[in-house]
C-alpha cells in the first residue's frame, strides 16, 4: 500500500521495481497495489490510471483533496484485501526488493507487524538529525524502543490495522497503536536510497514539532486504554 502526493515521476519504476521483487523471480507472489493518490496536484492520478494498462495488479483510490498520510494509511488499510499489507513511500527511497523478507519474517515469527529500519539513511545530514530527535522524542514520550518510527516500509497483519484508531500523525505510530492492543512488533534492517524525483513532504515543523504533539496524544491514549481480561461468561 502506498500513499503518493505529487510523485508522478516515482509511479513507473516504483511498480516496476514492485514486480520485480514480488513477481518476477523464482517464487513468485500474488499482490496487488493499493497506490492512495492524497489529492496530487502534478498529474498523478493520470500517471496512475495510464500505468493500469502495464500493471492490472494496481488499485487507485483517489482523494478530492490533500488529507495526510494518516488518512492515506487508513483508506489503504480498509481497502486491503490479502491477509498481510505492506506499506512503503512512493518516493522511490524505501527499496521494494525489502519486501519478500518483511513479509516472510511476519509468516515466520507469528508476530503483528515487522517495522523495518534503516540502517545507513540516505539524506543529508540535516534531515537524519531531524529524525533522530524526532524519533527519540517519540520514544521517550511513548516508553517505546521502535529504532526507526519514520520508516514506512512496515509488514502488517490487515485485520489488525484495518480498524485501528487512527487520527492525523498517527501513521508515525502503528507500532505503538498494535501494541495497545495486545499485538507483536519485531524489526528488520532496510535499505534506503536519495531522492531522485519530486520533493520531500516534510521539515523541521512536521518531523519534529509536530511529531512532539503527535507523541503526547499517543501518551495520553496509553494511559487512558482499556486493558482487561475476561475470566468466565456464563
Amino acid at each position: 500500500m502506498v500513499p503518493a502526493y505529487n510523485e508522478r515521476e516515482n509511479l513507473a519504476p516504483l511498480l516496476a521495481e514492485i514486480a520485480a521483487a514480488l513477481q518476477n523471480t523464482p517464487r513468485p507472489r500474488s499482490y496487488e497495489v493499493i497506490v492512495v493518490d492524497d489529492g496530487s496536484t502534478d498529474g498523478t492520478l493520470e500517471a496512475l490510471k495510464a500505468l493500469r494498462q502495464r500493471h492490472p495488479e494496481l488499485r487507485i483510490i483517489a482523494f478530492e483533496r490533500n488529507a495526510g498520510q494518516t488518512a492515506a494509511f487508513a483508506a489503504g488499510f480498509r481497502a486491503a484485501r490479502a491477509p498481510i499489507v505492506v506499506t512503503l513511500d512512493a518516493d522511490l527511497q524505501n527499496d521494494p526488493a525489502d519486501i519478500p523478507n518483511l513479509v516472510d519474517t511476519l509468516q515466520r515469527t507469528r508476530v503483528t507487524a515487522v517495522a523495518g529500519y534503516r540502517a545507513a539513511r540516505r539524506d543529508t545530514p540535516w534531515k537524519r538529525l531531524q529524525s533522530r530527535i524526532a524519533n527519540g522524542v517519540r520514544n521517550r514520550l511513548n516508553g517505546e524502543v521502535i529504532r526507526d518510527t519514520g520508516c514506512s516500509l512496515k509488514a502488517f497483519r490487515t485485520d489488525a490495522v484495518r480498524d485501528l484508531p487512527l487520527f492525523t500523525g498517527m501513521h508515525r505510530f502503528l507500532p505503538t497503536l498494535i501494541k495497545m492492543r495486545g499485538g507483536t512488533v519485531t524489526e528488520v534492517p532496510v535499505g534506503h536510497r536519495p531522492r531522485q524525483h519530486g520533493v520531500t513532504k516534510y521539515g523541521m515543523w512536521n518531523r519534529v514539532w509536530r511529531s512532539l504533539v503527535d507523541a503526547f496524544a499517543v501518551r495520553w491514549m496509553q494511559r487512558r486504554a482499556l486493558h482487561y481480561r475476561v475470566r468466565e461468561e456464563v
